[in-house]
């Protein structure tokens, strides 16, 4: 069976039923049907003075084009605690419309690990990305109608970008303002998919409506012929926004296929935004279960170290144990097998790409200091002798391994993992960021670049120096960075799988995001807009004569 096949034949308890399990109440729940509900903002107050649980962050090797499910490991790891007998939640993020159209496909686990309803998570949902959405497109048409207007402010850059929740490469670069009205000023401008928008980033690392609101005022959308940056509540934008986000903002309960609890609550990419979800939703978490299981976007090198570095920092929480998600195929594919023949054993492939895993575990447990275990996510092709060795090769760096088969099995497949995590959880850790935010924006991507990336050295494109100097003058030079790079390769390069060579990191600009907080790298030749591929996802998409749906994996 397809996975939204056994998704639809598994029977879901009423959320009602499944809120019990954490303690909480109907009345605070707002109901999104039978099996999704919001949170009521309440529920935190009246656990805020609880012991917060363990926090255990799943991550991953480098990726291949088709990622390695840590969203099924996650979820095999929180259904395989609650069959040991351990209170376990998931705190997830929310899927984006782009890759589920696209070619990588919904985010909501596969076989017997999943979360659903499925086809509700991985489409609408609850409205929240279109509220983002329609967020920061209300901020874009307040800007351009005060210039319009009269542009007493005097706009004389825009730099925030309209945003659409769609892969789509044609608006990567557009004109706008092409009416011919009086007033209007044409402009070369373009868009962001909706998960890299400032808005998203705020929205889940805001702590409250007010945090949010005062964020989303800190926005600088654009600058003065001074050179000056004007904010968004200059404009008096903050409080319709906040209107827009007011459900927004709640986090969403809905369950797993063996009816473990599950928040689900905001969205950002990990390559092109700080890929984590909502500090509400964790912070949340951690307060209604013993063990809360989460995750950040794509390889260590991206989500787990964004998590890390902006995420705890901003939420004073570190995680007790790290999950490190490897697959064969992953580890064969940086190891330098094509595609097509990543199914074949080959023991040397995996001798070569078994760097990329070694790399990512050292990053965990020797620069953040933390626990970490690598679950081998199992797939029913994987030959015995290629996990044997690789197990002794994990084995020779006293690095800890577990065979995973939630996919195939549910919790039956992850119990081995989940009393390994257990036991893991109770070790001292001595936890400790990359870089010190008192540290130059240039000396932060340095760090960032050669500890955790590997780099030899940084080479900045003249408008990221400028950048860089701007944002310094104007006093934000104590934020956090979030790099965005391929998600594929150490290195800015999607090609360099093996990276068994000397590179350089290219930094082609640098934005500062005042509201979400941090300051974004762009390196390479990545872009905040994805383009589908030449045979998307959506022309296997289709909606049957009984309405059901059908194609979405």
């Amino acid at each position: 069976m397809t996975d939204i096949e056994i998704a639809r034949n598994t029977k879901l308890d009423k959320i009602t039923d499944i809120a019990k399990k954490v303690n909480i109440n109907e009345d605070d729940l707002e109901l999104y049907g039978k099996y999704k509900a919001k949170i009521s903002e309440d529920v935190y107050k009246k656990v805020k003075n609880k012991n917060n649980g363990k926090l255990i962050l799943v991550t991953a090797i480098s990726p291949t084009p088709l990622g390695e499910g840590k969203t099924t490991m996650s979820i095999s790891i929180a259904d395989g605690l609650r069959k040991i007998g351990k209170n376990s939640i998931l705190a997830l993020r929310e899927p984006s419309l782009g890759p589920v159209f696209g070619i990588k496909g919904g985010a909501t686990g596969g076989g017997m690990a999943q979360v659903a309803p499925m086809e509700d998570i991985n489409l609408h949902f609850t409205g929240d990305i279109h509220a983002i959405t329609s967020a920061n497109n209300l901020l874009s048409a307040l800007i351009d109608n005060h210039i319009f207007s009269g542009n007493t402010l005097g706009i004389e850059k825009v730099v925030w970008k309209r945003c659409v929740d769609l892969n789509d490469r044609q608006l990567r670069k557009v004109e706008t303002g092409l009416s011919g009205e009086k007033n209007i000023v044409p402009r070369v401008d373009s868009f962001d998919i909706t998960v890299a928008s400032e808005i998203m980033a705020i929205l889940c690392l805001s702590k409250d409506l007010e945090d949010l609101k005062r964020r989303v005022g800190n926005i600088v959308i654009g600058y003065n012929k001074n050179n000056m940056p004007i904010y968004a509540k200059d404009l008096k934008a903050e409080g319709s926004i906040a209107v827009l986000l007011k459900d927004a903002i709640k986090p969403n309960l809905v369950q797993t296929l063996e009816h473990t609890p599950c928040i689900i609550h905001g969205g950002p990419f990990a390559n092109i935004a700080h890929g984590c979800n909502s500090i509400i939703a964790t912070k949340l978490a951690l307060k209604l279960a013993d063990y809360t299981v989460t995750e950040a976007g794509f390889g260590a090198d991206l989500g787990a170290e964004k998590f890390l570095d902006i995420k705890c920092r901003e939420a004073n929480i570190k995680p007790d144990v790290v999950v490190c998600v490897a697959t064969m195929k992953a580890i064969k594919y940086h190891g330098g097998v094509l595609k097509d023949k990543i199914l074949e054993e080959n023991i040397q492939a995996i001798d070569n790409g078994i760097n990329n895993l070694f790399k990512h575990v050292e990053n965990l447990k020797e620069k953040f200091g933390l626990n970490v275990i690598v679950a081998l996510n199992k797939y029913s092709q994987d030959s015995i002798k290629e996990i044997e060795y690789l197990r002794e090769k994990l084995k020779e760096r006293n690095i800890l391994l577990s065979l995973v088969e939630g996919w195939e099995k549910g919790s039956n497949g992850a119990i081995d993992i989940a009393e390994k995590i257990v036991k893991l959880s109770e070790k001292e850790e001595d936890f400790k960021y990359i870089y010190e935010l008192e540290d130059d924006i240039k000396t932060k991507i340095e760090k960032v670049t050669s500890r955790i990336y590997g780099a030899k050295s940084v080479i900045y494109e003249e408008n990221a120096l400028e950048n860089i100097k701007k944002i310094e003058e104007l006093g934000y030079g104590n934020l956090p960075i979030c790099i965005a790079k391929t998600q594929y390769s150490f290195s800015d390069d999607p090609k360099n799988l093996e990276c068994d060579k000397e590179f350089d990191i290219t930094v082609r600009d640098v934005e500062l995001k005042s509201g979400a907080g941090f300051i974004v790298v762009l390196a390479g030749k990545i872009m905040t807009m994805p383009g589908l591929p030449k045979v998307p996802a959506a022309e296997n998409i289709d909606i049957d004569k009984n309405g059901d749906i059908i194609g979405i994996f």
